[in-house]
């Protein structure tokens, strides 16, 4: 099957019809009252990864084993993952979920994984959490944890249940089939950040903080890195990059970060996975795999090349 994926962040809005349409307030409440479900289904089917069944769990499964990853002592809390298509990404993906697959074996499964993602049509104020009971993607469904999104969003003016700016934006979505396949029995919290305030970032790890503290979490930040035509640049500029995410240096990630050079197109979502990381006892960041769209698809160098790092970030089994 030919699948038509975009490779970058700054890539043209795209008019995408979703299979479930949000849903206006008094009609949700309506549904809800007939207890009738709301299942929000992926848009990216067919696009950015496979939409039948059997191929796309044959693709996202042969990612994870082929990955050689292995998990240190402590549990994995937070990571960061890239969100291409999966013809270009999928592979250093395919190392983040293999350590979380492994961890799992070890009973050390999250019981919610927060994925953080960002729109690529533009940005709002604050952060969006997907509501409804749960996400269907051709794999099958996964439930949504509502009562981990109240959580989050109790008190919290910048984040708020929101599914509007979730339809056609596959930055959190592409993650969900990798979930699906390395962590089957998790529940889902997944968010959209449209902007970079202080407000937002500290609000949503103060949130995710005290999430923790009632159930196991991950965190997922979902993020492509340099995009440039540059192959030489963008791998000199993401290895640099990615030290700093070891470091946990969120103050030299921001120095080095610019609309024009967007060494992380969801810096937002990789500053409170980092922050939420720091606050779990986490010192460091484990940077599993990189490579770039011109390492597999050298016909891309000198046209349009993207960056994807795997990186993980591991706490003391305490928390």
């Amino acid at each position: 099957m030919k699948i038509n994926m975009a490779l970058a962040c700054k890539t043209a809005a795209v008019a995408v019809v979703c299979a479930v349409l949000p849903l206006a307030s008094a009609e949700e409440q309506k549904m809800k009252e007939n207890n009738r479900r709301i299942v929000r289904e992926a848009c990216g089917a067919g696009r950015w990864f496979p939409a039948g069944k059997t191929e796309l769990r044959r693709m996202v499964a042969g990612f994870i084993d082929r990955a050689e990853a292995e998990p240190g002592p402590g549990r994995i809390i937070a990571a960061i993952a890239p969100h291409a298509g999966y013809i270009y990404s999928g592979t250093v993906a395919g190392y983040v979920f293999k350590a979380l697959k492994q961890q799992a074996e070890q009973g050390k499964e999250p019981e919610t994984v927060v994925i953080l993602g960002l729109s690529h049509r533009g940005g709002f104020p604050g952060a969006a959490l997907m509501d409804g009971d749960a996400f269907a993607t051709p794999l099958g469904e996964t439930a949504l944890d509502s009562e981990a999104a109240k959580i989050l969003s109790n008190n919290r003016p910048a984040v708020r249940l929101d599914y509007s700016p979730h339809c056609g934006e596959h930055s959190a979505e592409n993650q969900i089939p990798f979930v699906q396949v390395a962590l089957p029995k998790a529940k889902l919290v997944v968010v959209l950040i449209g902007d970079q305030s202080g407000d937002t970032i500290g609000e949503l790890a103060a949130g995710l903080s005290e999430l923790a503290r009632t159930r196991k979490i991950l965190v997922i930040a979902s993020s492509d890195m340099l995009h440039d035509p540059d192959y030489d640049l963008v791998s000199r500029t993401d290895r640099a990059t990615l030290k700093m995410v070891e470091n946990m240096d969120i103050g030299k990630l921001q120095e080095n970060w610019a609309y024009d050079r967007q060494i992380f197109c969801g810096l937002a979502p990789v500053t409170v996975a980092i922050r939420f990381a720091a606050a779990q006892g986490c010192a460091k960041g484990t940077a599993l795999k990189y490579e770039n769209s011109g390492d597999a698809h050298p016909e891309s160098r000198g046209q349009w090349v993207v960056g994807y790092g795997a990186v993980v970030f591991i706490a003391p089994d305490r928390f």
